[in-house]
């Protein structure tokens, strides 16, 4: 029986999903209504959303430079179309492409 880190109450187990679909068990304070995740279950979720959240795309030469086409439902879930300008910003290890 896991107790309450604020009052000492009986901690129960729970199970919840985020808006994406993705599983989780918690567990929440009946005395306080204190909510906690533990970190495995932080680290199965972030798994879980890399997962979900990947899209490949693959480089093209275009001229002198290259060009990367977007999968359809990214286009669609951010609203681009042909004419969208972006912004693009290095990063260390990756680039950011932010629509105008």
């Amino acid at each position: 029986m896991k107790k309450c880190t604020e009052c000492n109450g009986v901690m129960q187990e729970l199970n919840a999903e985020t808006p994406e679909g993705v599983e989780y068990n918690y567990f929440k304070c009946s005395k306080c209504s204190n909510e906690i995740v533990d970190m495995q279950q932080l680290h199965n979720v972030a798994e879980k959303y890399r997962k979900i959240k990947t899209y490949y795309a693959q480089l093209s030469k275009w001229g002198l430079s290259l060009g990367v086409r977007l999968p359809k439902e990214l286009t669609q879930r951010y609203h681009l179309k042909s004419s969208t300008k972006v912004k693009l910003i290095p990063e260390k290890e990756y680039i950011k492409i932010i629509p105008e």
